[in-house]
């Protein structure tokens, strides 16, 4: 089954790559106005006009190929999704549970975002200048 899709991305590839070289030599619809009025050189490897027949049929098949294997790329890849869901579901069933935070106790448990201190970095704190917090104000 891996050689069939390897060998499906590679025929896509391909298909493409040529693709844009055809549509690239082609010419536009105002090369033939000029061919028209005798500016143009007829005589070619396809012809006067075998050459623009010969790029879009070629241009033509291989935009044919190119869908075909997209859709079987498309086909074989929904086959291969386990369990069906989306790849994002797949990705939440198999991360790990972030491990829960410590309760916050006090005013940091008010405080959205913030984890309480650990009990040794309370002890670590200068005690403060009196018991209420006006006295920390110094007044004039």
């Amino acid at each position: 089954m891996n050689y069939l899709l390897t060998a499906l991305l590679a025929v896509q590839m391909l298909t493409a790559l040529a693709m844009i070289g055809l549509i690239l030599i082609q010419h536009g619809k105002g090369a033939d106005m000029g061919a028209a009025f005798g500016s143009g050189s007829s005589g070619s490897l396809f012809g006067a006009s075998g050459s623009a027949n010969f790029l879009s049929r070629t241009t033509a098949v291989l935009a044919a190929v190119f869908f075909a294997a997209t859709l079987l790329l498309a086909y074989f890849g929904n086959l291969r999704a386990p369990e069906g869901g989306s790849v994002l579901d797949r990705a939440a069933t198999t991360a790990p549970a972030p491990a829960p935070a410590p309760a916050a106790s006090g005013a940091a448990a008010q405080i959205p975002g913030t984890v309480a201190p650990a009990a040794g970095a309370a002890s670590a704190l200068p005690p403060a200048a009196g018991a209420s917090g006006a006295a920390q104000i110094p007044a004039r």
